[in-house]
C-alpha cells in the first residue's frame, strides 16, 4: 500500500510539474499594479489549472475547459442575511434571483448580470459574490443569468440564452418587484460582450420596455485588431494574456487554432473591411494618454481569403459589438464603461466609448489606473481581493442607484 501512495504521489509531482511546462509564461507584472505580487501568485495558480487541464485532455481524463471550471469556482460564500436568493428558469433558462429583504417604497431597479469566462469557464456560482455585492450595495433586484456553456453548447447558444433571459425578465419585471422601465443589462469581460449585444438586438424590439442603460465591465468588444494599442503594452500582464485571449477566443467559435497566427496578423480581414472598420477601430480614436506606454504601428498583414472564410463568426456583432452600424449604435441606453490600463482589451472599451458619445449616447467612464483584467471577479474575497476593484465596483454601483 504504501509503494502504490509513492507511485501516486511521483506521478502527481510530475503532473503538476508538467501542468507549469506547458502554461507558466513569464508574466510582465508592471509594479503600478495593484498588489503586483498578489496578483503574481494568483496568475501562478490560474496557470496551473490552465496547464493541468490541458495534459488531463492530452491523457484523455477530461476536457481541458471542464478542469478548469472547478478550479475556478472557487469557495462559495456564506448565506446572506440581506438578501432572498433562489434558483428559477426564464424561459428554460436557468438563473439565480438575488432580492434584498429590506422592504421597498416602490419598484426596485433590476440588474440582469451576464457572466464573463469566455462562453465555456464562468458560471452563476463562480459570480455568487459579485451578484451579491451588487444587489446589497444597490438595492437592486440582480438576476445572474446561468446560460449554457460551450462545448457542450456551441457558440452562439450563449447570445440566445441572455436574451431569452432577459426578453422575459423584463415581461415579467413586475413580478420581483421591478421597475420594468429600471432594467440595467450588465455583464464583464465575455459577458460584457453578450450584454452589448444584447443591447443592440433589443433596439429593434417595439414590443419592449428600452433597457434603462448597459454596464460594460472590461469588455471584449471585437476581433478585427489584435495590435491595438493595449495588445502591445499587456500583451504577458496577467491574468488575460494576448495569446490566451485568441485561443480561448477560438476555442468557444470551435475554430482550430491553427488560424491564430494569420488572426493575431490581422489576415483575415480583407480591404474593403478594412476600410469600413478603420473609422471606428482606428488607433487615432485611442487617446495619446494610452499609447505613452509604447505603440508601434503593425505591418500591414497579407490578405488570405481562405483564413477570412474560416473566421467569419468573428465578424458577426454577437461576437464583435463594436462593428455594429451607427443606425444601432445611436439608439442604445445610457452606458457606464469600466477599463483597466494594464488589460489587453482595454482599447476595446475605449473605442467604444467614443462610438457612444459620437452617436449622442451618454457615457459615463471608469478607469482603474492599476488594474488589471479579472481584478472585479475577486470582489469579496477578503485578503484575495484586490483594493482597486473594490472601488470600481462601488462606483458601478453608485451609477446604478443614480439611475
Amino acid at each position: 500500500m504504501e509503494f502504490i501512495l509513492e507511485i501516486f504521489l511521483v506521478a502527481f509531482i510530475l503532473l503538476v510539474a508538467l501542468a507549469f511546462y506547458y502554461e507558466h509564461p513569464k508574466a510582465e507584472i508592471p509594479r503600478e499594479v495593484d498588489q503586483h505580487i498578489k496578483l503574481y501568485i494568483f496568475h501562478y495558480f490560474v496557470n496551473f489549472a490552465f496547464g493541468l487541464g490541458r495534459i488531463c485532455e492530452k491523457l484523455g481524463i477530461c476536457k481541458e475547459v471542464y478542469l478548469i471550471r472547478a478550479f475556478l469556482y472557487g469557495i462559495p460564500p456564506w448565506n446572506d442575511a440581506n438578501l432572498f436568493i433562489e434558483d428559477l428558469k426564464f424561459a428554460k433558462v436557468s438563473v439565480r434571483v438575488y432580492h434584498p429583504k429590506v422592504p421597498s417604497a416602490g419598484p426596485r431597479r433590476g440588474v440582469l448580470y451576464l457572466h464573463g469566462g469566455i462562453g465555456q469557464i464562468g458560471s452563476i456560482r463562480m459570480y455568487e459574490r459579485v451578484c451579491r455585492f451588487i444587489a446589497r450595495r444597490s438595492d437592486s433586484v440582480v438576476v445572474c443569468v446561468g446560460y449554457r456553456s460551450a462545448p457542450k453548447h456551441p457558440y452562439p447558444t450563449q447570445f440566445w440564452d441572455c436574451l431569452t433571459a432577459t426578453v422575459h425578465f423584463m415581461t415579467t419585471a413586475e413580478d420581483y418587484g421591478v421597475d420594468p422601465t429600471r432594467i440595467i443589462i450588465c455583464g464583464d469581460s465575455s459577458g460584457g460582450t453578450l450584454a452589448a449585444a444584447v443591447c443592440q438586438t433589443l433596439v429593434g424590439r417595439t414590443d419592449l420596455p428600452k433597457a434603462r442603460a448597459q454596464i460594460l465591465l472590461y469588455p471584449f468588444l471585437q476581433a478585427v485588431d489584435f495590435n491595438l494599442p493595449s495588445y502591445q503594452q499587456n500583451s504577458s500582464v496577467p491574468v488575460l494574456l494576448k495569446k490566451r485571449t485568441l485561443t480561448l477566443g477560438l476555442q468557444y467559435l470551435n475554430k482550430d487554432l491553427s488560424l491564430m497566427k494569420g488572426i493575431l496578423e490581422g489576415s483575415h480581414v480583407p480591404e474593403d473591411l478594412k476600410l469600413k472598420f478603420s473609422k471606428w477601430l482606428s488607433p487615432d480614436n485611442i487617446p495619446m494618454e494610452f499609447k505613452i506606454r509604447g505603440y508601434k504601428p503593425p505591418a500591414s498583414a497579407t490578405y488570405s481569403e481562405e483564413l477570412h472564410t474560416l473566421a467569419k463568426p468573428v465578424f458577426e456583432t454577437t461576437f464583435s459589438p463594436l462593428l455594429a452600424e451607427d443606425a444601432i449604435v445611436r439608439q442604445l441606453p445610457e452606458t457606464f464603461i469600466v477599463t483597466c490600463e494594464y488589460d489587453v482589451i482595454r482599447d476595446d472599451g475605449l473605442l467604444y466609448k467614443k462610438r457612444l458619445e459620437d452617436n449622442g449616447i451618454p457615457v459615463t467612464w471608469y478607469h482603474i489606473k492599476d488594474g488589471f483584467h479579472g481584478v472585479l471577479f475577486l470582489i469579496d474575497y477578503g485578503y484575495i481581493s484586490f483594493p482597486c476593484g473594490e472601488r470600481a465596483m462601488l462606483n458601478v454601483v453608485n451609477f446604478i442607484k443614480g439611475l
